[in-house]
């Protein structure tokens, strides 16, 4: 892994000098703080169970699905479309260190763009100086973990992203199937779990489901709940998704 941090430090800056670094950071902020703002007024307007910021990060899959393909997309498609990742797969760095670089390059982007939107409750609490320190806008527990998960969940999403960007030359073509995929991660378990599942057999795939609901995970976590059960879901499909992206890399380069 000698390659990886000069690797990784070109990937950082090809990403700040990108269009679609930008496009991506501005929708996720204009979203977010729209999202933030819809959550806040109907918390003022009715009375709510849960805490302003569980129920924001509990609308954290609208931005997903539009800003990981954003930052994936042209991770690999491009280098393949313009030949310049068969150039890259000849010098000494091998294709691990490429695939890891341009993953925690796209990694840390997406935490930071989701680090930046805690500056949304600052404000909030800035201009409301007197509110008192055991109101829900103080639920410091809500506020961690829920950040907590994002990092979590979006290892795997991520790397879903970088893996559907090997797949193809073609950058929407990258972004449309990292949708589709992250589509059917969220959504699929949500669904799943609506099903009456009665025979013995299919009841043991019920447990399975429930284990793997996104939005179950994530409410007990906007909660302050901290279940190591998912890091370790999203850490080992993580390193299972970056290995096959390795592979079909290197596959590529040799076909």
């Amino acid at each position: 892994m000698r390659h990886y941090p000069l690797l990784l430090a070109h990937e950082l800056r090809m990403l700040a000098v990108s269009v679609a670094t930008y496009s991506a950071a501005v929708l996720f902020l204009i979203l977010m703080g729209l999202i933030y703002f819809l959550v806040l007024n109907g918390y003022n307007s009715q009375a709510e169970t849960d805490p302003p910021m569980a129920q924001y990060f509990q609308l954290f899959f609208f931005p997903v699905f539009f800003v990981v393909p954003l930052l994936t997309m042209k991770s690999l498609a491009e280098e393949r479309r313009h030949g310049t990742l068969e150039a890259m797969l000849t010098t000494p760095a091998s294709t691990l260190e490429i695939v890891l670089a341009k993953y925690t390059a796209a990694y840390l982007f997406y935490i930071g763009l989701w680090a930046l939107t805690l500056v949304f409750p600052c404000i909030t609490l800035w201009f409301l100086q007197g509110v008192r320190a055991d109101s829900p806008l103080h639920d410091t527990a809500s506020l961690v973990g829920g950040f907590l998960f994002v990092s979590a969940s979006g290892l795997l999403y991520i790397a879903l992203g970088i893996f559907a960007s090997s797949l193809t030359r073609n950058t929407l073509v990258a972004g449309m199937l990292s949708f589709s995929m992250l589509f059917v991660l969220i959504i699929s378990g949500y669904w799943l779990t609506k099903l009456q599942l009665q025979d013995s057999w299919l009841i043991h795939a019920q447990a399975v489901v429930d284990y793997l609901q996104t939005f179950r995970q994530l409410e007990d976590f906007s909660r302050g709940i901290v279940d190591t059960r998912p890091f370790f879901l999203y850490a080992s499909n993580t390193i299972l998704v970056l290995g096959l992206t390795t592979l079909v890399v290197e596959s590529r380069a040799t076909a």
